[in-house]
């Protein structure tokens, strides 16, 4: 855009100099992380963030329009004017600057041009039809594509009006057939939305319904977040599904990614209803955080939280991360600075992990430094290793470490992927290929040492990534590698659903399948998930509980037109992956973030929380709690207690044999949140399909090795605490509530 020429960096590089500062002139016990927080929110201009700010936005452009001379220039700055008044969630406004602007420039317009300013008022209506239907009249059908039911809108203006010009667009023959892509894929929504679809679509734009048939009925998650008492509104953001009070019930931290937005807390009732608590947390003022992430940093048996600030905005991005402190009584206190932990960089990702085995957790975090966007100091760092000190505090030692890494990282996960006890890395970025370490193990002063081992291990691509993390998908024992690529544009995923594969050109994704000698193999294609998915929050779990882990992606992009559902993959026994956004209810329209798995009400099932929301203000929405239906499977919950290893045990290996239809078979899971941007709970739910009960349970203890078997039978539907070192499996609890049954 012109207008961001005329931005100026100043005043955000002043904040950030005065809180670095401030941090520097005291002690860090002092430090306070709310008050800093707010001055930054206090201090934001305008054009800091393209997302924040929409109504001084609006003013400035304004007065632009009013001291320009051109014309050509005037015509485009109206046209700002009206995307700014549609991103401000004024599209009534947007629509009358449009009018006014179409009948100022008359007949004479390039036809280009005038499809340009077409499609933006068929846009600003299908927008309104959006907000007056699918946000504010909210219910459980709303948005989830292919929309039908309560989903179908009760004010019909926005949609009809939009079906009109795209009908009109398409008929034009002069408009790019590109763009026709795009405007068919939305002429299709329009009149799913009117209840037209698939009759009033006409014939030769019609994308059929047999397209978005799932390949497997996985039965209908219905969303109940409302009923449940999660009605959380805003925009992208991460989540942490966790027992954070250790009642045996998982709570949720959820954040959004506005620098002023606050970071919410809701309890779990016991019931699978939630209680917003995060004024009694001691949570108000901190705000922020487009991801956070959990552990026990402590090993005070209290899970802790991390929140990453500053991410897609460079520069102007450098906000502070905060560690929250779990106080085990209910409430977090943020000690960031006396931890060690403060820094100014913009951060999207970190992994906790026990690098140097010492039964300590620490902590690694990617940054965004884009070298190419932005004139970043030669010190600047792309990535911080943290080692944990264990009286509380980190020292930095990426240097140290061996590992060298540059560019706009986007994902960390953590996994032992040789099986050697050791935890490695693998780190994804926004161009320039992901990056595998390999740890080798420590220096003579106790610091991991990492070597790149990309190449070889063959796992560099996609060139543009984000989400990503390690899951044993075909269960033989050893760790393999999904990432997400993220550069696919609309008219291309439109070709995919039109079976026009072949005609693409966007990032697709990668399946990594573990070779056991240091290598992987994409087998993205035989699995059937060379796919372009657009993935930016996405998470792993067990739909069905039979033992083969399944996953969720949430999709979209910043722009307001990249309006793909959302997808879910069902895991057919390792051999491939079934499409179940449709059946299972998953496919929603609206812009998909942090993803977590877990069982919110005791049932024994796992559910799917999703953070939903794009990055401008018309594109916040309402986070989504979908309820898994059943399905008859069995499953068991573990509490692992570390003794020499971190008290969450994170890194474990899990291997759990079972009996089933009369063959035996072989369940592995590492204790992990899960992916790179969603985290679900470190107390591991593993299905074990129609097995009553288990033959063997092993684990094996990160940092230490030690292996620990468990003879059967251990019945299953079970919740079973087992300390590290100590003989006994001791069974705590039901895994089914009898209060849950009754929901």
């Amino acid at each position: 855009m012109k207008i961001a020429a005329k931005r100026t960096a100043v005043v955000a590089g002043a904040i950030a100099g005065i809180a670095l500062l401030t941090y520097l002139a005291w002690p860090r016990h002092h430090f306070d992380m709310v008050a800093t927080l707010a001055a930054f929110v206090a201090n934001e201009g305008p054009w800091d963030s393209e997302w924040d700010k929409p109504q001084e936005k609006i003013q400035s452009v304004l007065a632009l329009i009013k001291a320009e001379r051109d014309p050509r220039k005037r015509i485009e700055l109206k046209r700002e004017l009206a995307q700014r008044y549609v991103f401000a969630n004024a599209t009534e406004a947007a629509i009358s600057t449009l009018e006014e602007l179409q009948k100022e420039l008359g007949t004479t317009v390039p036809s280009a041009y005038a499809e340009v300013l077409k499609a933006d008022m068929a846009f600003a209506y299908f927008r309104m039809g959006e907000t007056q239907n699918c946000t504010w009249n909210h219910n459980s059908d709303a948005c989830l594509f292919p929309i039908q039911g309560e989903g179908i809108h009760k004010q019909q203006l926005g949609a009809t009006e939009a079906a009109r010009i795209y009908t009109e667009l398409l008929s034009d023959p002069n408009t790019n057939p590109e763009n026709a892509l795009a405007y068919r894929w939305l002429l299709n929504i329009s009149h799913m939305t009117l209840g037209q679809y698939p009759d009033k679509v006409p014939k030769a734009w019609l994308i059929p319904p047999e397209t978005f048939k799932s390949d497997y009925d996985i039965g209908q998650f219905r969303d109940v977040a409302v009923t449940r008492g999660v009605n959380d509104f805003g925009a992208a953001g991460g989540v942490v599904m966790e027992d954070f009070d250790n009642d045996g019930h998982l709570d949720l931290m959820i954040s959004h990614m506005g620098i002023g937005d606050q970071l919410e807390y809701f309890h779990n009732n016991g019931n699978g209803t939630f209680t917003r608590m995060t004024e009694r947390a001691g949570l108000k003022g901190i705000v922020g955080g487009l991801n956070i992430v959990q552990a026990d940093y402590d090993n005070d048996g209290c899970i802790d939280v991390l929140v990453l600030r500053g991410a897609w905005l460079h520069d102007k991005g450098k906000w502070p991360p905060s560690l929250l402190r779990n106080n085990c009584n209910g409430t977090f206190t943020d000690v960031t600075a006396k931890a060690g932990l403060l820094y100014y960089y913009p951060t999207h990702t970190a992994a906790w992990a026990d690098f140097n085995n010492d039964g300590l957790l620490d902590l690694f975090v990617g940054h965004e430094i884009d070298r190419a966007h932005v004139e970043w100091p030669a010190t600047t760092k792309n990535f911080e290793l943290y080692l944990n000190n264990g009286n509380g505090t980190f020292r930095e030692v990426g240097v140290q470490s061996s590992m060298r890494l540059e560019g706009f990282v986007k994902g960390a996960v953590v996994a032992d992927y040789d099986n050697d006890g050791r935890q490695d890395l693998y780190v994804t970025k926004m161009g320039g290929g992901n990056h595998l370490f390999r740890n080798t193990g420590n220096d003579a002063s106790g610091i991991p040492q990492f070597v790149e081992v990309t190449k070889d291990a063959g796992v560099s691509a996609p060139n543009r990534s984000f989400t990503a993390w390690f899951f044993d998908y075909n269960n033989d024992g050893w760790p393999d590698i999904f990432v997400s690529g993220y550069s696919a544009v609309m008219p291309d995923i439109v070709r995919e659903h039109l079976g026009q594969k072949e005609q693409t050109k966007g990032e697709r994704a990668r399946l990594y399948r573990n070779n056991k000698d240091g290598t992987f193999t994409d087998v993205s294609r035989e699995v059937g998930l060379d796919k372009q998915l657009l993935t930016m929050g996405a998470n792993f779990g067990d739909l069905d509980n039979d033992g083969w882990l399944d996953f969720y992606l949430g999709t979209g992009d910043p722009r307001l037109t990249s309006l793909v559902p959302n997808r879910m993959f069902r895991n057919a026994e390792g051999k491939y992956f079934q499409d179940v956004s449709t059946a299972g209810g998953f496919g929603h329209l609206q812009k998909g973030h942090g993803v977590a798995f877990g069982d919110i009400d005791n049932t024994g099932d796992q559910d799917i929380f999703e953070v939903m929301g794009g990055v401008y203000p018309n594109d916040k929405f309402w986070s989504v709690l979908y309820k898994n239906p059943g399905h008859g499977n069995h499953s068991l919950k573990l509490r692992l207690i570390g003794v020499k290893a971190n008290r969450f045990a994170v890194g474990a290996r899990i291997r759990v044999d079972v009996t089933e239809d009369g063959q035996r078979r072989q369940i592995y899971r590492d204790v992990t949140s899960g992916g790179s941007f969603g985290a679900s709970s470190l107390r591991p739910h593993i299905g074990i399909g129609k097995a009553t009960a288990i033959d063997e349970l092993e684990i094996r203890w990160p940092g230490t090795g030690l292996v620990q078997r468990f003879k059967g039978p251990i019945d299953a539907d079970r919740i079973y605490e087992i300390t590290e070192g100590k003989p006994e499996l001791k069974a705590i609890a039901s895994a089914k509530t009898v209060a849950a049954r009754s929901n």
